[in-house]
């Protein structure tokens, strides 16, 4: 049998072509020709090997050689050293002494040094808050008595480079306590919608500054002083910072548009270099796109020669596909016959359901076509009959609800009597007010324009001056605008 089968004609031959019968031949060559052939001198060797042994021959057999004991090469020990002598005994030390426990506690100084410190701090906060609530008692005509020891301005300087930060803190809260004063009157002086809750507020309002300006009129005539010209300072104080936030302003303002002219120019940069890599670009992508076309013609002509061995192979297949479409057709051929029996057989049982539920359907209506009577007389006068006390006729409670409505509507009749005379009260006061309040307008009008002429005049001696950063600034813009213009030329 294996010199049959290992013969080269017959697996080149027939055997081959009986294998391509249900098999693709490249597949048939490829990993079962191919390998039989690569394997027959081997088989070739073993089928000698066996007609040797059936033909009885005998076969040399190679004889081992027998080990030989050699004796083992070991080292010669090398002579041991004398033992050197004992150590001498180390020498007992002293028991050391404790640490003291006074190392680990703070000195006394210290602590003292800290007391001392937290009174001082106390004591100039003290001095601080009494100078800046009796600022203005030089003014009073009765000065309060001080109890306790003052201290003089010499006693008082060592302490202030020491707390300045309550200093600042104190001044800056009196500072923001103006800021809010100022606002509140702005928010003050806003024109409202007069309703009556606005008239009210309003009145109220100017009351109370009427009263507060006759306090201070009699403040004034007991010797009180006036804070006029602290109040112009502070007003020309706050122009100055006024100022300078609009000469901050304008030089942030100029820092942005030299920023901006700036990154224009960079950004004319930018598109320049764009351009160039643009170019390499267009240059790389020709080139890539000349190897890929050389690199798509390849592999067509590759896929032609694959679709040809592809063909050869498909043609024994076409049997095959024959036959397996024959056997489908009889399974579904079976299983179509198998349905229409399923079906006939639920149309018979859905049909038998249909008649019971028609039979069911034609009793009900019979039974609802049978004529039912149903009288009930209502008597109005009479009682229910529950027993209960105030158990009552419809009639009667009818009657009593007629006298219930009659005495509610006579109640709203006074209530509205009494409302009428409520309004006209109040819309009498509301007259009153508003003829006080325009007044009190009229005279608030008068003493701001009062007041803005005043401004006027001050403001009109006054010349506006620019700050040096600004002319600066004003000059690297132009410098940068004629920059940008002749790049925008080149471009």
């Amino acid at each position: 049998f294996l010199r049959f089968f290992f013969n080269d004609l017959y697996l080149n031959t027939w055997i081959k072509d009986e294998w391509s019968h249900f098999y693709d031949s490249v597949y048939v060559k490829e990993y079962w020709i191919d390998p039989l052939l690569r394997w027959q001198p081997k088989v070739q060797q073993l089928i000698e090997k066996l007609t040797d042994k059936l033909s009885n021959r005998t076969t040399t057999v190679k004889t081992s050689r027998v080990t030989q004991p050699k004796e083992f090469n070991l080292t010669v020990p090398k002579p041991r050293a004398t033992p050197l002598p004992p150590p001498a005994p180390l020498p007992v030390l002293a028991k050391r002494q404790p640490v003291p426990p006074s190392i680990y506690k703070p000195p006394k100084e210290r602590k003292q040094l800290e007391e001392i410190k937290t009174k001082n701090i106390q004591k100039a906060k003290d001095l601080l808050l009494k100078a800046n609530t009796n600022q203005f008692r030089c003014a009073a005509i009765k000065p309060e008595k001080r109890e306790g020891t003052v201290l003089t301005s010499r006693e008082i300087y060592p302490f202030l480079p020491q707390y300045s930060e309550v200093i600042w803190e104190s001044v800056l809260t009196q500072y923001f306590k103006e800021l809010t004063k100022q606002l509140q009157d702005l928010i003050d002086n806003i024109p409202i919608k007069l309703n009556t809750a606005a008239i009210l507020r309003e009145g109220a309002l100017y009351q109370r500054k009427l009263e507060e300006e006759l306090k201070r009129y009699e403040n004034l005539q007991q010797g009180a002083g006036d804070p006029s010209e602290f109040l112009e300072w502070q007003k020309q104080m706050r122009g100055k910072d006024l100022e300078e936030q609009l000469a901050e302003i304008e030089c942030r303002r100029l820092q942005g548009k030299l920023s901006h002219e700036e990154a224009v120019l960079a950004h004319q940069n930018v598109i320049q270099e764009n351009k160039k890599k643009a170019d390499l670009l267009r240059e790389e992508k020709a080139e890539l796109m000349h190897l890929y076309a050389e690199k798509r013609l390849q592999e067509q002509k590759e896929m032609k020669e694959l679709v040809e061995q592809v063909t050869e192979g498909h043609k024994n297949v076409k049997q095959v596909k024959a036959k397996i479409q024959e056997y489908k057709q009889q399974i579904v051929q079976q299983v179509s016959e198998e349905s229409e029996e399923l079906l006939r057989q639920a149309l018979e049982e859905e049909e038998e359901k249909n008649r019971k539920r028609y039979e069911i359907i034609q009793q009900i209506r019979a039974m609802e076509s049978i004529p039912s009577i149903k009288h009930k007389f209502v008597d109005l006068t009479e009682t229910g009959g529950h027993g209960l006390f105030g158990e009552m006729s419809i009639v009667e409670l009818r009657e009593r609800l007629a006298l219930l409505k009659e005495a509610q509507k006579a109640a709203e009749e006074e209530k509205r009597d009494q409302i009428i005379h409520e309004k006209q009260a109040k819309e009498q006061l509301l007259l009153d007010k508003l003829d006080q309040i325009s007044q009190f307008r009229a005279e608030l009008g008068r003493a701001a324009a009062l007041k803005q002429e005043d401004k006027k005049k001050s403001q009109s001696g006054e010349r506006p001056r620019k700050d040096e950063r600004i002319l600066n600034l004003q000059k690297k813009i132009v410098e940068k605008t004629t920059e940008r213009k002749k790049q925008e030329g080149l471009l």
